[in-house]
């Protein structure tokens, strides 16, 4: 019975979380827990459990947030770029059936250059699991990628020193122009992301450490700020309208 209550610990086992990040997401509402008892124990429905994994968005959270690597399921799962770009190429015919050619194209092509981001700036210092998650819901438009990587302040810090926080990483990657020299290149396609996002109907949303970025059509400076409730490793995501 999918309706039943369980214990906190046995959810964070479901989940594969300590008790402590689930105590965690409770308090931000990601995941609603009932209290019980004269102490308030938490308790979570079965069915909210089950229902985490179904969204896109919660799959990548759990998976870049979980304390131990696991690999994906395989449908997810792009352990080396060529799996990503078999992939990619089977996304960008399955989005070119719902929308128009044009923005298929442009999102494949922003998604393609995320992944590959992922790729190139953790090759041979990948912290635990190598590859990316990549996944869509071709229903509600949306296309989320993910990984376990260094982000974005660790890679840009070998030629910007100076750089003391994700945010502040964050805005150089999107705003400001590199040298083309490996490391140097790391942000360079994101401003090619950017350019795609605001002359376009896509809403992006991009999180590194405790960093986000929130971008959308004609938004030229976007939207940088720091989580306080949530602080996942390393997510992509970005929507279609």
């Amino acid at each position: 019975m999918l309706n039943k209550l369980i214990s906190i610990g046995d959810a964070a086992k479901l989940l594969g979380v300590s008790i402590d990040t689930l105590r965690r997401w409770d308090s931000a509402g990601r995941i609603h827990s009932v209290r019980s008892g004269p102490l308030g124990h938490r308790y979570f429905l079965q069915s909210d459990v089950e229902q985490y994994f179904q969204d896109v968005d919660s799959i990548a959270r759990h998976w870049v947030e979980a304390p131990q690597a696991v690999e994906p399921t395989p449908d997810m799962y792009c352990k080396t770029r060529d799996v990503f770009q078999a992939r990619l190429e089977q996304f960008q015919s399955q989005l070119s059936r719902v929308t128009p050619l044009t923005t298929a194209s442009l999102v494949t092509a922003a998604a393609g250059e995320i992944g590959n981001n992922s790729f190139d700036h953790n090759l041979g210092n990948w912290p635990d699991i190598t590859g990316i998650l990549f996944s869509y819901d071709m229903k509600n438009k949306k296309v989320v990628l993910a990984d376990r990587g260094q982000g974005i302040l660790a890679t840009l810090k070998r030629v910007r020193p100076g750089l003391t926080s994700a945010d502040e990483a964050l805005k150089v990657a999107f705003t400001e122009t590199i040298s083309g020299r490996y490391p140097e290149a790391r942000g360079n396609g994101l401003k090619f992301v950017r350019s795609i996002i605001v002359d376009n109907p896509i809403t992006l949303y991009f999180q590194t450490g405790d960093a986000y970025l929130y971008l959308k059509e004609h938004d030229i400076d976007g939207l940088v700020g720091v989580s306080t409730n949530t602080k996942p490793n390393f997510s992509r995501r970005r929507n279609c309208r």
